[in-house]
This record gives C-alpha cells, structure tokens and sequence, in this order.
C-alpha cells in the first residue's frame, strides 16, 4: 500500500470514496461542493490538503487534513478533517496508515498535536483511534442560524 499526495488524475476514484464518505456522515453533497474541494486539494496554495492510499493502483482511502492556528499554544497544528476507507477495504491497515502518514507530516511542520472529531457511534473507527491517540475532554459545539436565529 502506498499513501501519497491526491493528484488531478485520482478525480474519478477520489470522487467515488468522498461520496461514500458524505453517505457515510449522511452529508448531501453535489457536484459543485466536490469540484471545490477536490480544486482545493490540488492547489498548493490551499490549506486544505489530501492524501490517498493506493493499493495495487486502486485508490481504497483518504485523508483530508489542514494547518489550524492553536492561539494556546502560538503555534500551529493539524487538523484531520476526513478519513474514510472504502468499506471493502476495512481492516487492511489503510486507516492507519493514513494516520501514521499525518503524523509524519505533523512531525515535519512542528505540529505538536493533530486533532479530529468522529461521530460518537463510529466505533470502528474509535477502536482504531483509541489505539494510535487519546480522547480529549473537549465537547465539540456548532453554532448555525438555525440554532441562533441570524
């Protein structure tokens, strides 16, 4: 298995696991919101930033991830946004993979922490970030104008 940077010719596959992520998160996307986002992985400019793992040149998983300021810490660190791994595939090390990949980013940038949030009955996926991180004690909040009114 190889992990490495999205490309511009992995569009199609990529598209096809994003999909089964928004399902997944039960999220409804278009092909609008997948043209940006996929626009902002393959801009070098961009803070958004992809990897992939390849296996036997099929594409079987994903990882989007950024820098996030940490104003505590007068510093950056990671943020992983998006994991996913084609269901047929669980089990194949490709989710760890990609997480050791991050963390080797996050090595290089000086990142002292990568953080990300998972559904609290994603308990496949926690047996697995249970092993390679801690659960902090941090809630996570989102704030809407349903939720405020504006």
């Amino acid at each position: 298995m190889n992990v490495r940077p999205v490309t511009q010719a992995d569009r199609n596959a990529w598209e096809h696991l994003y999909r089964g992520y928004a399902d997944y998160y039960k999220v409804e996307t278009n092909d609008a919101k997948l043209d940006t986002l996929f626009t902002w992985l393959c801009d070098v400019d961009h803070v958004c930033e992809g990897l992939v793992a390849d296996k036997s040149g099929q594409l079987i998983g994903l990882a989007h991830f950024r820098a996030m300021p940490s104003p505590l810490r007068a510093a950056n660190v990671g943020f992983l946004d998006d994991l996913f791994v084609d269901p047929a595939q669980r089990g194949s090390g490709a989710a760890k993979t990609l997480i050791h990949a991050i963390d080797a980013i996050a090595g290089q940038r000086g990142w002292d922490v990568v953080r990300w949030i998972t559904r609290d009955d994603n308990y496949r996926a926690r047996a697995l970030y249970d092993k390679l991180s801690t659960r902090s004690n941090w809630l996570v909040y989102e704030m809407t104008a349903e939720t405020t009114g504006r």
